[in-house]
Order: structure tokens, then C-alpha cells, then sequence
């Protein structure tokens, strides 16, 4: 069946379902296309910020190395700097004496953390309510052509291929169009929130590597400059 007789013979239900089926869709493979290659993109650039920092002489070059980084292990370590900068200034003050070195830089990279992690899920959220929404739409769709074929069958007064046709074709189509939408979704769905899992892994253990570095720095009488 022609998916262009659907706009030309339904009715305006119908033509909404399918229209919006259709945005779901291509909703759908915008958001593949763009995580996808988000998360590509944020791996490579992970390996070569972690690769910049723990190779760079000092936390003076790493510094200045990651400046102008997008990487989310960039941003981590400029939070984790900046934070034990600010201590070490204001050491002698009210904000140094209220807690230790570990507990600011603690609450320092936990807080770049969780934006980072936050920034993780774009897009996931409308992946999922279209994988789980678009089957039922379609199954809207369905319903409705079958409707219009037994409106049909009692105009006709009798039952014929004719009167059945071309509605029960356009609920098969709605169908189709429904499960089109979705299963992409789905599918997509799963394999960005593996890769996110995967990420906030790798997020956490250099979190933790950062910490652990920056809190042995703070012991140092000469600090970070």
C-alpha cells in the first residue's frame, strides 16, 4: 500500500497519527546520530585529556595543557585545581578552617561529577518515552481504520473487499509505522545507556584518581601555583 493514500483518503485522525509517527521517527535517528557521535567524540577525548594530565610534568602544565579541553576528565581536573587553589588561598580564613583539604576537594569534584554524569543523559529520556508511546499510537491508528472499515461494511449493507480494503490497509500501515518508531528507539535506548554506564565507570575511577593526587599535592609546602 502507498503510504501516500493514507493522506490522501484519511481522515484527519488518522493523518495526525501518522504525522506524528513520523516526527517520532526522525526524532528518533536525529538523537541516534548526534548521542552517538556526542559519546564517540567524549571517549577520544577522555583518553587524550587523562593521557595530557598524568604524562605532564607538574600540575602547573597539566593545567595549562587542559585549558582549553572539552573533555568531561578535563573538566573534572580544572574543578579539582581550582578547588584546592581556593583552599590553599583562603587556608588561614573562615572557609579553610571550616573543613579539611579532603572534604572540600571531595565535595568539589563530586559536584563537577554528577554535571558531567547530568550532561550524560540528553536525549535519553525522549528515547525512551517514544519507544514505549509510538507502539500504542500506532495501535491508535489501527483501531481507528478499523472502525472506519465496519462504518463501511454497514454503509455497504454487505461485506466486500472494496469497503474493507483500503481501510484495513491504512490500520495495517499505522501498524507498521508504529513499531518503525519504536523499536530504533529501543534499541537505542539500550546500547547509549550501556555506553553511559560505561562513561560514568570510567568517570568515577578517574574521580577518584584525581582526588587521591590533588590531596597528596595539598601536603605540599610549595602547593598548586
Amino acid at each position: 500500500m502507498n503510504i501516500l493514500t493514507v493522506f490522501q483518503q484519511g481522515d484527519a485522525v488518522l493523518i495526525t497519527v501518522f504525522m506524528l509517527l513520523i516526527l517520532m521517527s526522525v526524532l528518533t535517528w536525529y538523537l541516534i546520530i548526534v548521542r552517538g557521535a556526542q559519546t564517540w567524540r567524549l571517549r577520544r577525548a577522555n583518553r587524550e585529556a587523562e593521557s595530557l594530565l598524568w604524562d605532564a610534568p607538574n600540575w602547573q602544565q597539566a593545567e595549562a595543557s587542559l585549558r582549553h579541553s572539552q573533555a568531561q576528565f578535563a573538566n573534572l581536573a580544572r574543578a579539582g585545581i581550582d578547588s584546592l587553589k581556593q583552599y590553599q588561598s583562603q587556608a588561614g580564613r573562615a572557609l579553610g578552617q571550616a573543613c579539611g583539604v579532603d572534604e572540600f576537594l571531595t565535595r568539589a569534584i563530586r559536584k563537577a561529577l554528577a554535571q558531567e554524569m547530568a550532561r550524560q543523559e540528553s536525549g535519553l529520556t525522549m528515547l525512551a518515552s517514544i519507544g514505549s508511546t509510538a507502539p500504542f499510537i500506532g495501535l491508535f491508528g489501527t483501531v481507528w481504520g478499523i472502525y472506519h472499515a465496519l462504518v463501511n461494511i454497514g454503509q455497504a449493507g454487505q461485506m466486500s473487499i472494496g469497503a474493507v480494503a483500503g481501510p484495513i490497509g491504512e490500520a495495517l500501515v499505522a501498524t507498521a509505522a508504529g513499531l518503525a518508531a519504536a523499536i530504533p528507539a529501543v534499541l537505542a535506548y539500550n546500547a547509549l545507556t550501556r555506553a553511559q554506564r560505561v562513561m560514568s565507570q570510567e568517570l568515577d575511577y578517574f574521580a577518584h584518581d584525581l582526588h587521591a593526587q590533588l590531596l597528596t599535592q595539598s601536603g605540599d609546602s610549595h602547593g598548586v601555583r
